[in-house]
């Protein structure tokens, strides 16, 4: 497996029971999986399938998933009377007007809540269920396509991640090579040093070769060196092994630390240099992997 981005978009489309709809699905990079969803009214029950669809996908972003629902044309129910209603409606207004009122009208008895009942209030409820339940398809469908295109995004991000990766492989080889010189050059520093403060003291030499032991055994980054090598070899390998991001971000935190100690330790010029761009590139990696799941 590869590697995962965390933006993209996907689009399904629907019909069936007397309806049309469509669903929108998109992502943006977050530090843990959000789900967000907007759907028309009466059909809040999609949420749940919406969030467990996203759960089963994704361990990363911000997700938003929209519905867009609507009656196909000349599908709507019939608007029906509730006659009873309108029975009790029309007596009493009829007593009222042997009292001296004004007479009920048509239209003023159907304007009276709950006289005329609306197509969303007479919605079987199996019949609402079974519609539910294929958005809910359509649903997955969009989350598929977004899932496809985060791995897309991945595929991407993966040879620039990798090439990274390579090049601090390289910085820590030259490291390496470089390294080798400081006992040296910390020798050679201190014993001009120490001959130009106390040039006719006795037993200089030996002096020199202690101090200098000293100083190289406080400048060894040979163990610094050792652990970039060991991340640089996890890196890889969480490479095949998503989701990485999360694994990915903590990892460069240490491999961060060992490059701040190496240029701390650093005896040589040629050295700092390399620290310095190895932290550099490694501050490149850890902006790429905050785009990765």
């Amino acid at each position: 497996m590869s590697i995962s981005g965390m933006t993209g978009f996907g689009r399904a489309e629907g019909a069936g029971c007397g309806w049309t709809w469509s669903v929108e699905a998109r992502s943006v990079n977050g530090r843990n999986l959000e789900v967000r969803f907007r759907g028309p009214n009466g059909f809040d029950a999609l949420e749940r399938a919406v969030r467990t669809a996203a759960q089963a996908r994704f361990a990363r972003g911000q997700i938003t998933v929209g519905v867009q629902a609507r009656r196909v044309e000349g599908a709507e129910a019939a608007v029906t009377i509730n006659a009873p209603l309108l029975a009790r409606y029309l007596t009493l207004a009829n007593e009222l007007a042997e009292d001296g009122a004004t007479p009920p009208s048509a239209d003023g008895l159907l304007a009276l809540r709950g006289v005329i009942e609306a197509p969303e209030e007479t919605d079987d409820p199996e019949a609402r269920a079974a519609l539910e339940t294929a958005i809910g398809r359509t649903v997955e469908e969009a989350m598929d396509a977004l899932r496809g295109a985060r791995h897309a995004e991945g595929a991407q991000l993966a040879p620039v991640l990798g090439g990274f990766i390579d090049r601090i492989e390289a910085l820590v080889a030259s490291a390496e090579g470089e390294a080798q010189a400081q006992v040296e050059a910390i020798r050679d520093r201190f014993s001009r040093r120490m001959a130009e403060l106390a040039p006719d003291a006795p037993g200089l030499e030996e002096r020199v070769f202690l101090e200098a032991a000293s100083l190289a055994a406080k400048a060894d980054v040979r163990e610094e060196l050792d652990r970039l090598s060991a991340h640089v070899a996890a890196a890889r390998h969480l490479m095949t092994a998503p989701p990485a991001g999360r694994k990915l971000a903590f990892l460069l935190q240490e491999f961060m630390r060992e490059a701040n100690t190496l240029c701390s330790k650093s005896a040589t010029t040629a050295l700092t240099g390399i620290g310095l761009e190895l932290k550099a590139v490694i501050e490149q990696l850890r902006e790429q992997v905050q785009n990765v799941e």
